[in-house]
This record gives C-alpha cells, structure tokens and sequence, in this order.
C-alpha cells in the first residue's frame, strides 16, 4: 500500500518562488533609490518656485529642473537661471515646522532622499545670472540700461516691469564681481530681492559660486507650461569679457 505525501511539496515550492520574488523586488527598488540619489546629488534635481521674483519667467508653484552636472565642466554663462543656497541672511527664517505623523515625514524624508519630493526648496533662491567674475555690472545708463563691461544690454524681451516703465532697475549700483562669485537679479525686477537688495550684507550682495546648486534648464509643471528655461544668449552676444 502506497501514501500520497507527494503533492505537500507544491506549497512550499511556491512560498519560495514569493520569497525570491520579494527579495528581487527589493534589489530593484533599493538600487532604483541609490541611482535617484546619484542623480539628485550630482546630475539633476527638481525644485518648486516658491515666489513671484523670477515671473514672467517661472510662476509661483512651477517646478524645474536644475542641471547639476554640466555647469561643472563649461562653467555658467550670462542669462542663465542659477538655483543656489541662501548666502546667508537673503531670505527670512523658516517658520517652524509643523509636526507631521512619523508615516507622513519618513515618506517625505525618503522622497526628498531620492530626489522626488523638493521639500528643501524654500531654502534655496532662483535669479537670472547677470554678472560673472570678473565683470563690472553698472545701473543705468541714459535709457535704462544694464551695462556688463561697458556693453549694455537689453532686457525687455523677459523683463516683467510695470507698464510704461522700462528701466531695468530702480535701484542704481555699480559693481565689479569677486573671483568665484555671481550677481544675480530676478525677472521681475521690482519685487526681486536679489544681490541688489543685499549689498549692505557682509557678502555685499554676491552670491558665492559654492552655494550655487546649478543652472535651471527645464519646466516641468504645469503642463501646459512644459517646455525649455530660455537663457536669453542673445541678449548677451556683445558683452565682452571683463578687462
């Protein structure tokens, strides 16, 4: 007389085909994060407009991508939207925290880890990078002008004014731009506080290239906004270099 003990093999061999499946989706997910990482940290990072000072540019709320990585080989030229750290005393203390459930932040953290959520935004600024090393950034000549090294310039294709009015600042200065610094102004010229605002500061306005994270090159939301971070290079093609 024979027993019938062979078919018990066939759960245990599908629990183990869901315990293989688990861990393989676990490799996946865990290095899935470490390549996010890499990237946020070193290639590309997503950032959420927090005020006007950059409109017609970027709006409120828009969300961008900033390339991290190319900058560090060719450097940053004239026009470009520059994201960068708070040098110190540019923007008002964070309200504090809210206390959040712990499920609630150990998302946020790991989003904000892998690069999904920018949670850390509100900390950092965007401007248009008007002024490079070396350049002597002068406001305004006998029209309204920008003048970098003697060349001025003309901002009224991006600038948002008030109507009638064309000067590109209403605040006069005259700079000369420190080795490894930048000065930077925002698109919407009277409700920027940008490196003009911020001139009695022990940094006199000058935004450290270190602080900068890197250069704003794609809108991403809305949709229907969707589409490339104009930079302008016309508007700067006779600028000469710095004497």
């Amino acid at each position: 007389m024979t027993t019938e003990a062979a078919p018990a093999a066939a759960p245990s061999k599908r629990r183990n085909g869901f315990l293989i499946f688990l861990r393989d989706l676990l490799v996946i997910i865990v290095i899935a994060a470490l390549v996010s990482f890499v990237v946020k940290s070193f290639v590309v990072r997503s950032f959420y407009i927090p005020s006007g000072s950059m409109e017609r540019t970027l709006l409120i709320n828009d969300r961008i991508l900033v390339d991290e990585l190319t900058p560090r080989w060719t450097s940053y030229d004239h026009g470009d939207v520059v994201v960068f750290k708070d040098p110190g005393g540019w923007l008002p203390p964070l309200p504090a925290e809210q206390p959040q459930p712990p499920l609630i932040k150990a998302i946020d953290t790991v989003l904000t880890f892998i690069g999904v959520s920018a949670s850390d935004s509100q900390d950092h600024l965007v401007k248009r990078l008007i002024g490079l090393p070396g350049d002597h950034v002068v406001c305004c000549n006998a029209v309204g002008q920008i003048t970098i090294n003697g060349a001025p310039v003309d901002e009224l294709s991006y600038l948002n004014l008030p109507v009638g009015d064309t000067s590109a600042s209403d605040t006069p200065f005259d700079v000369t731009v420190p080795e490894d610094s930048l000065w930077v102004m925002g698109d919407n010229r009277t409700r920027s506080q940008d490196s003009r605002a911020h001139q009695d500061l022990p940094g006199g306005g000058f935004v450290p290239l270190e602080n900068v994270v890197g250069r704003a090159f794609l809108l991403t939301w809305p949709l229907d906004r969707f589409g490339l971070i104009d930079t302008h290079d016309e508007v700067y093609a006779g600028v000469p270099e710095p004497k």
